[in-house]
């Protein structure tokens, strides 16, 4: 698959109908296959973590998240078909797996968070295709043994990990090989607190104009204000440095 540097790491440039197109193509395969996601503050935790960033440039599929990663992209040439962020993309992917028949387990956030997903995706997809859930507090190897074993009896094929970065990448890469049926496994962010009422989407406006992440920071200031103000300040200094390396 066509991989575009994007500094010291990898997005692939792809729009909504071919990521999933692409998606079909993996749930026909007899192999396991990752998605992650690229914003800014992925990115910095990549540029302070070498074995996130090295999972980054092996993942199956890279998709650009984000505004920072757009206005990067336009300094560096590159020109992104679409927004992919993981709030917008991963409904879709599971909207299409239920659409094939493919099962799906949600994994993460807090304990109950996950069930009240799974709920709501069932009222819009039906009670077939949400086959499992688990929360993501896994304190040590005998819950996370049994976490597998709960993926595995689910026969889910797509595995939607919600832990945040880059625990989320980091407990894919070390137990994927031990999922008997996943096809692919998506690094979800705050997906499954978003499709479970959790946490709330900016308005549709909102998101158009590229500025939900101030939305979310009204949401959550405490929390965001380092990685979406200073976070930002962060990343491009890391692109321009990066930049001149080259």
């Amino acid at each position: 698959m066509n991989k575009t540097p994007f500094l010291n790491t990898h997005i692939n440039i792809l729009n909504t109908s071919e990521a999933l197109a692409i998606c079909s193509g993996f749930f026909d395969s007899n192999e396991k296959h990752s998605i992650f996601f690229l914003n800014a503050h992925c990115f910095n935790v990549a540029q302070k973590d070498d074995q996130y960033l090295a999972l980054l440039k092996n993942a199956g599929i890279v998709l650009n998240d984000g505004i920072g990663v757009h206005m990067a992209s336009k300094f560096l040439g590159i020109s992104l078909k679409e927004n992919m962020n993981g709030s917008d993309f991963i409904p879709k992917l599971i909207k299409h797996a239920c659409s094939l028949g493919k099962k799906v387990f949600l994994l993460g956030s807090e304990v109950g968070v996950a069930e009240r997903a799974k709920n709501n995706l069932e009222r819009k997809l039906g009670d077939h295709c949400i086959s499992g859930v688990n929360h993501g507090y896994i304190l040590d190897e005998t819950e996370n043994r049994a976490v597998l074993d709960g993926i595995n009896k689910s026969e889910a094929e797509l595995l939607v990990v919600c832990m945040g970065v880059p625990l989320q990448e980091k407990w894919i890469e070390r137990n994927l090989d031990l999922l008997e049926n996943i096809k692919i496994a998506v690094a979800g962010g705050a997906i499954i607190d978003f499709l479970a009422g959790k946490v709330k989407r900016a308005p549709t406006l909102v998101q158009k104009l590229g500025i939900e992440w101030l939305y979310r920071f009204g949401q959550e200031p405490n929390r965001l204000f380092r990685r979406y103000f200073i976070g930002n300040i962060v990343f491009f200094f890391h692109v321009f440095r990066l930049r001149r390396q080259l």
